[in-house]
């Protein structure tokens, strides 16, 4: 398994860097779109859809959405990144409520609906970072890197309380504490090299504990599907690392709430 992982990485790291710092543009709305159906492919496994050939028409419903959005320039507009933040607090709902209210999204039509506030705002938010500046995109990444890491050994060093053990055993309140550690050196270390200045790193501080908070519910809602479709991974996309939503699951929930903060309407 570990050679399995070193492997993908070794040849998936540099084309996702390729990717999302060398192109802009169309090309980046196209590069970032073809990412986020292959998580919209496992999407439609995590909503309980079985056959192959009503997968791939779902997936071709996304893309005629984000085509759409783009073709009218609401690509790089808020309200996307609004309807996304307003269906993640149902899912958080959801998350602290589960198995309670279940019912209440367990249908796959449902599960669809929710795919589409996650997975669209998601995409909207790449593109609106990538037009404001690669740093940006590249702070928001880094954002959600050192939550996970910060969150892993924290974690693993402190772990005592748990965080959504109905969700996900393995986190812990400890661990969430981690990741805000990691983060906030980052932003401070980002701040510095911006030259924000004191009240402007102050900020960044305080926005990049919250999207950090919010990174940690997309983790959590993801492994909310999984356990309720009884599969460890989203798919088998990436050998050694599971599927694309195992790997962007925490970002699904960032990006939307970091693009409008990076909008300047939050």
């Amino acid at each position: 398994m570990l050679r399995q992982r070193i492997i993908t990485a070794a040849w998936l790291a540099p084309l996702m860097l390729a990717g999302l710092f060398g192109l802009s543009g169309g090309a980046f709305a196209l590069f970032t779109a073809a990412i986020v159906l292959l998580a919209g492919w496992e999407w439609t496994n995590l909503a309980g859809i079985r056959r192959r050939d009503h997968r791939l028409l779902l997936v071709g419903v996304l893309a005629l959405a984000m085509l759409m959005l783009w073709l009218s320039g609401a690509a790089l507009a808020a309200w996307p990144l609004w309807l996304g933040a307003i269906g993640w607090l149902a899912n958080l709902y959801w998350v602290v409520h589960y198995p309670a209210r279940g019912r209440q999204w367990q249908s796959p039509s449902r599960r669809l609906a929710m795919g589409l506030w996650v997975l669209l705002p998601a995409w909207v938010g790449l593109v609106v970072l990538r037009d404001t500046g690669a740093v940006w995109l590249l702070f928001v990444l880094l954002l959600v890197w050192c939550a996970d890491i910060g969150a892993y050994f924290a974690g693993r060093a402190f772990g005592r309380r748990k965080l959504a053990p109905r969700v996900s055993p393995g986190k812990s309140w400890e661990g969430v504490a981690g990741g805000l550690v990691a983060t906030a050196l980052l932003a401070v270390l980002f701040a510095t090299w911006q030259g924000l200045g004191t009240s402007g790193g102050l900020l960044l501080v305080l926005a990049t504990l919250v999207v950090t908070l919010v990174s940690v519910l997309g983790d959590l809602l993801e492994s909310m599907l999984k356990r309720y479709r009884g599969i460890k991974d989203s798919s088998a996309l990436l050998p050694g690392h599971g599927g694309v939503l195992d790997r962007i699951d925490s970002l699904t929930a960032a990006l939307p709430l970091f693009a409008l903060i990076a909008l300047g309407v939050l």
